[in-house]
């Protein structure tokens, strides 16, 4: 015991100081995506074709003719060799603030990293309920476990998500909202669905990952329902192939209006 103490004490202090101070991040680390129209050749639609999730589109004006070209983070995968553009169309930065309250503010156009919209708060009746205390259940609906596993570092030391009032529950008779991970897939969809009931009201439902937003990789598969949104109605949703501990943290604060 004593040896534990002394050691306890040589590591001194490990939280962070998240949301006061930004997080450090690596310098490979790949967060919120640009898309810059000067590498992007006249007629070229190369990027359509190439991105493997359809994550690319090219959105049509108001005549009905083709437009911009969007990004959609629900889709993206954040592949760290991105095949989508030759030219380098895409690139990432050390942007860790991805969460979003809606599906159609996970849309991104050409240049316009900047209109980005940020997770707002819930309103003043909810904040009222849940600013303090927020009670998850996380289901795994048929995820590979990377998102569940960077959930699970949120109660570690280093980023005590518990010093926030937020904590994962076992029963979701305990819950305050459902965290959904993975695609949904048919397997797991009555499970889901049995957890979301045993919910009491008001409750909160939250995707976290491109699976659970949009299918992932799995979006075109027989077996899954390509994330949530057609199932449950989604109060959160965290973009990401992992999300990292920090996106998924700053999205929940922002959801409490703690930032």
């Amino acid at each position: 015991m004593l040896d534990i103490l002394r050691e306890r004490l040589r590591q001194g202090y490990r939280t962070g100081d998240f949301p006061r101070t930004a997080p450090t991040l690596s310098d490979r680390f790949r967060g919120l995506p640009t898309l810059d129209a000067a590498r992007c050749p006249e007629g070229c639609d190369a990027c359509l074709t190439r991105c493997p999730y359809h994550a690319i589109v090219r959105a049509a004006d108001n005549n009905g003719a083709p437009g911009a070209l969007r990004l959609d983070l629900g889709r993206c995968l954040f592949c760290a060799d991105c095949p989508a553009c030759p030219q380098g169309l895409l690139t990432f930065t050390a942007d860790y603030r991805l969460a979003a309250r809606t599906r159609e503010d996970l849309w991104l156009g050409v240049g316009a990293r900047e209109e980005h919209r940020l997770a707002q708060g819930l309103d003043a009746r909810l904040r009222s309920l849940f600013g303090r205390s927020l009670q998850l259940r996380q289901v795994s609906a048929g995820g590979c476990n990377a998102c569940e596993a960077d959930l699970n570092v949120l109660s570690t030391l280093v980023f005590d998500l518990g010093r926030f009032g937020i904590r994962f529950v076992a029963s979701p008779r305990h819950a305050d909202g459902v965290m959904v991970t993975g695609p949904v897939t048919r397997n797991m969809e009555s499970a889901l669905l049995e957890t979301y009931a045993a919910l009491p009201e008001p409750r909160l439902v939250i995707a976290s990952g491109a699976c659970a937003i949009a299918g992932g990789p799995f979006a075109a598969s027989p077996e899954a329902r390509g994330g949530v949104d057609g199932l449950l109605p989604v109060d959160l949703y965290i973009p990401g192939c992992p999300p990292h501990p920090y996106t998924a943290l700053d999205g929940l604060l922002r959801l409490l209006g703690r930032i």
